[in-house]
């Protein structure tokens, strides 16, 4: 990393929340991923904005981290920046039905926040393990909900500095992705569309649906939900577990034989040993089904 860089950075952001060499598998639910060059946390959207400018103007890569529920970063680690949003975690209700979440706030916290405040409408992404700002970015969806029926609008930071606002019809939300996948955007926050409901109920139907994922998900190894996207027609698992892969893996990284549809983190696996897991039971998938499966997890560095 250009040393230049890094002092133009300490300019900006207070230097106990910036780290060198940073070790990702603090930072990832699969537990896995060697050092990013630096890794930061900005505290407010003066300091992200300044932060953002100043790596686009330096040609410098950067990635934006939010709970890391659903990224694989390589065990030689990233060539760049790694922005957390771990700062901007807000939430707060607006006009009685609506919520204001910050990129940052984890999708349980605002399921608890709408439970609390009698708001119905999020109950399926409680069990979610990530941020909305991923959510967002995704469609992420469970249980018959997806994003693209509760959100409002979202607000963004362009490359180039400039916060703008994004309204549903414009987020082109479709299965697992949405108008913002690949792009340089920072979601900043998003207007959650909520109903009036009743506290009790939506505090059952939460614990209905944790129970479902308990019993069916593989929660107790780490992971990073759901491996592959859902082909059309078909479902990741069933395929998977046709194709005889059930507890198949390399290393310590295993298909879970709970739901083949999740690769598992035994306890010591790196992640080479998830990247080649995922890469062979593509390939076998494939030869057995003629169905090529397409990864929801994100990769990060080289592999």
């Amino acid at each position: 990393m250009n040393k230049d860089v890094i002092t133009a950075i300490e300019q900006i952001v207070s230097r106990d929340e910036i780290y060198k060499n940073e070790l990702m598998s603090r930072h990832t639910t699969f537990r896995t991923g060697g050092p990013a060059s630096l890794f930061i946390r900005p505290n407010c959207l003066d300091e992200l904005r300044s932060v953002i400018k100043l790596l686009k103007r330096a040609e410098v890569d950067y990635f934006i981290l939010g709970n890391g529920s659903n990224l694989l970063v390589s065990d030689k680690g990233y060539d760049g920046v790694v922005i957390s949003l771990g700062k901007f975690a807000d939430i707060r209700i607006e006009d009685e039905t609506r919520i204001i979440a910050q990129a940052g706030a984890m999708n349980s916290a605002i399921a608890m926040t709408a439970r609390d405040n009698e708001l119905t409408g999020f109950e399926f992404a409680a069990g979610i393990p990530g941020t909305i700002g991923g959510a967002m970015i995704m469609n992420a969806g469970a249980y018959g909900g997806e994003m693209k029926d509760i959100t409002r609008q979202v607000t963004v930071l362009t490359p180039d500095g400039d916060t703008i606002k994004l309204d549903n019809n414009v987020m082109k939300f479709g299965y697992r992705t949405s108008a913002l996948k690949g792009k340089n955007f920072v979601i900043l926050s998003a207007a959650l569309e909520l109903q009036k409901g009743n506290k009790e109920e939506i505090a059952a139907a939460m614990q209905e649906l944790a129970l479902k994922r308990k019993e069916k998900q593989p929660l107790e190894y780490p992971s990073a939900g759901s491996t592959f996207k859902r082909p059309e027609g078909y479902f990741a698992g069933k395929l998977i577990e046709d194709a005889g892969l059930k507890g198949f893996g390399v290393g310590d990284a295993a298909v879970s034989e709970k739901h083949c549809g999740f690769v598992i983190n035994k306890g010591k696996a790196t992640s080479y040993d998830i990247y080649e897991t995922i890469r062979r039971v593509q390939d076998i998938v494939y030869e057995k089904s003629g169905v090529k499966l397409e990864p929801e997890v994100i990769m990060l560095g080289e592999f």
